[in-house]
């Protein structure tokens, strides 16, 4: 029993920690958004507010220096600007994209020059089925 009540304040820090780490997941993701030149901080804040819209229960997380989106710990998918704005999924996501490829290539990322309804509606299918 001793053992258990010890063990208690432990487990209460670390959910406390837990929601500190999402808190500033997200601040550091909207930070690496706002640093991203025009036209990519737009097609940034765009992609996160659709991210999170489409599927609630991911996390955002820094991964490798760029935006990702993380379910239980595992990030499923993210985002970087370079020479285009490119949306990927990680080995993590729920690969469920076979319809599209039924052989053994599979899409896992896609790059966008600007975004318009359809392209909004198809990354949030994608999103959805990644985290499924």
């Amino acid at each position: 029993m001793k053992d258990r009540t010890e063990k208690a304040p432990r487990r209460a820090g670390r959910a406390a920690a837990g929601k500190k780490g999402e808190a500033s997941g997200e601040a550091a993701v909207l930070a690496k958004i706002a640093a991203m030149p025009e036209p990519y901080r737009a097609l940034g804040e765009r992609l996160h507010a659709l991210i999170l819209r489409s599927e609630p229960a991911l996390q955002p997380t820094l991964w490798y220096g760029m935006p990702a989106y993380a379910k239980d710990s595992k990030v499923i998918c993210f985002f970087r600007a370079d020479k285009y704005m490119t949306f990927g999924l990680s080995d993590k996501a729920n690969h469920a994209l076979e319809e599209d490829a039924p052989n053994q290539l599979r899409p896992s990322a896609w790059f966008l020059t600007a975004m318009d309804d359809a392209t909004e509606t198809r990354l949030s299918a994608i999103v959805r089925k990644a985290a499924s």
